[in-house]
């Protein structure tokens, strides 16, 4: 994965992705190919960003999507990223709900705090 270039291993996990069609071990490639990035190879920015993209918003969501899901929020808009939020992790997204509205309603009856005595 260090060794190859960027046109290369874009070709290969492409193939890889489609003949087998394991999300999973995709999502780790191409997050490897993120820190290579990072270490300095330019020619690794957005690699595969389609296929993420397809990943993320046409198949189901696994353990490790979910695990590497905010690596790649670069990858996507605003509005795109908040629906995916919200399909990826629906039950936590239900318990922000929750805690905000009751937040909401107990500001509604809390006193107002002053400093003075």
């Amino acid at each position: 994965m260090f060794h190859l270039k960027s046109t290369t291993l874009e070709k290969r996990i492409k193939e890889y992705y489609y003949s087998t069609q394991n999300s999973s071990l995709t999502i780790k490639y191409i997050l490897t190919l993120k820190v290579r990035h990072q270490l300095g190879a330019e020619e690794f920015a957005f690699i595969l960003k389609d296929l993420v993209r397809e990943i993320f918003m046409n198949t189901k969501a696994t353990r490790t999507m979910k695990r590497f899901f905010y690596y790649f929020q670069d990858y996507f808009m605003a509005p795109e990223w908040q629906s995916l939020k919200m399909r990826t992790f629906p039950v936590r997204n239900f318990g922000e709900k929750a805690v905000s509205l009751v937040r909401s309603l107990i500001a509604k009856v809390r006193p107002n705090e002053t400093n003075e005595p």
